[in-house]
């Protein structure tokens, strides 16, 4: 199985073919450019590089959330444009889950989590078990006290520390620092970001399960209202759906 992965829903913009033996290519922007500037000259770029016809794609993978509002809508745009061009099957793959697979080897708990602002966190838990992972928490905004909390009921007796990734950490390292007796470790910087190959990876067995979806179906997961939605609702407007 051949998967294109996109990812979007932050600051990075990953681009990457896989199969289930090899990334087969991969590139990846942190950088301050929108996603519009940089998620297809990346595309043309690997195709080009590796010689790839995207007729022999099997699927395309999409990380859907959560995230940057416009960083998904940007993604997943792309995404469905491919799937309906190329009438191809999509694999919507959560955010979280795929930023969790970077540590599939890890042995204890895998905490994903997201800077949401406000003194929250976008974040989901996992476990691995022969690299497969366990969602032990599933995607769900949650302030960063309640999070340590949770993280220290579920880690239990544990005997390897949880470890936390993602662009959140800095949120989570300034919290322990109100928590007593609470050891974490932190993942190094070149597995702590969202990356195009870990999606096409996971997406490979989200497919192999049947997950898959029609182009014209795939939406966002942005689990809570955007700034300008939640402004109208407190002015008592109504959002089209």
């Amino acid at each position: 199985m051949k998967i294109l992965a996109i990812e979007s829903s932050s600051l990075v913009a990953s681009v990457a073919i896989v199969d289930e033996e090899n990334v087969i290519a991969e590139y990846s922007v942190n950088h301050k450019k929108t996603h519009s500037q940089t998620l297809m000259p990346m595309l043309d770029e690997i195709v080009r590089m590796t010689e790839t016809d995207l007729e022999s794609i099997d699927h395309i993978a999409i990380s859907v959330g959560p995230g940057s509002f416009t960083g998904l809508r940007i993604g997943v745009a792309t995404a469905k444009g491919l799937g309906l061009a190329l009438d191809k099957k999509l694999v919507a793959v959560p955010t979280l889950g795929a930023m969790a697979y970077n540590l599939c080897d890890y042995p204890g708990l895998v905490v994903s989590v997201m800077d949401a602002r406000r003194n929250q966190v976008y974040t989901g838990i996992y476990r691995f078990e022969d690299q497969k992972p366990i969602c032990v928490m599933d995607q769900i905004p949650m302030d960063r006290l309640e999070l340590i909390q949770k993280v220290r009921e579920l880690s239990g007796s544990d005997v390897y520390a949880p470890i936390f990734l993602g662009d959140g950490v800095e949120v989570i390292k300034n919290t322990l620092n109100e928590v007593d007796d609470f050891k974490a470790r932190f993942a190094l910087p070149h597995l702590s970001r969202q990356k195009a190959s870990a999606v096409g990876l996971l997406a490979i067995e989200l497919a192999k399960k049947g997950e898959l979806v029609d182009a014209s179906e795939l939406k966002p997961v942005y689990l809570r209202l955007s700034q300008a939605e939640r402004e109208r609702l407190e002015k008592g407007q109504s959002i089209e759906v």
